[in-house]
């Protein structure tokens, strides 16, 4: 089992902070904690954090991604619009005040930023961040259909109809790419499964197109 707390402390001491960081890891595990969160909870990081200690070897700053995943969810107000931007901004800041080089904590910011999903990754950093947030498309049958009573049970306050059109219409964008991970390790080891999730979660046969 992955020690949350050991791993957090070398991370962060990589980046160059001049300290463990230890009461910010118990802050940031208290936020993973929230009674709100079903889906965006510790269980994803701690999901997010096994998949990149088999692929720490590929990313060009791996400590800035392996940061930047332990904030990206940091901030998560469901009726909020821009928790990406206030994650980046608590990174940042906190990479700033325990000494971290401003040039890596902007590195920081700009990963986490990436998480918004809005564009296609650029650069090998961002493509393993966004591989490893996307990899829960990828899992076992059992797990992705658990991932999607989690999300479901995080908007429990949304009417069914409308959860269910605009959930689908967020699947369908992922099924619409070319490809749903950027980087060989990735797609090999989760593409398939991944679309196959996809096209059941939409209701379609697994030999649609």
């Amino acid at each position: 089992m992955l020690d949350l707390h050991r791993t957090w402390s070398l991370a962060w001491k990589t980046l160059g902070a001049r300290t463990a960081g230890d009461d910010l890891f118990t802050t940031l595990l208290a936020r993973y904690d929230e009674p709100h969160r079903h889906y965006h909870s510790r269980q994803h990081l701690t999901e997010c954090l096994e998949h990149f200690d088999a692929v720490r070897h590929l990313p060009t700053h791996a400590a800035e991604v392996e940061v930047a995943l332990w904030f990206h969810d940091a901030v998560y107000d469901l009726y909020s619009s821009d928790n990406e931007a206030r994650s980046a901004d608590w990174a940042r800041s906190a990479c700033l005040q325990d000494g971290v080089p401003a040039e890596v904590a902007n590195r920081v910011h700009a990963l986490i930023m990436a998480t918004r999903h809005t564009a296609v990754p650029t650069g090998l950093d961002e493509q393993v961040l966004i591989d490893i947030d996307l990899s829960i498309l990828g899992t076992p049958p059992a797990r992705f259909a658990e991932y999607e009573e989690q999300i479901r049970a995080e908007y429990a306050w949304v009417p069914g109809v409308l959860f269910r059109a605009k959930r689908r219409a967020i699947l369908q964008s992922f099924l619409d790419r070319p490809t749903l991970y950027s980087t060989a390790h990735f797609r090999n080891a989760l593409e398939a499964t991944a679309r196959d999730n996809l096209r059941r979660a939409m209701g379609l046969g697994l030999d649609a197109a």
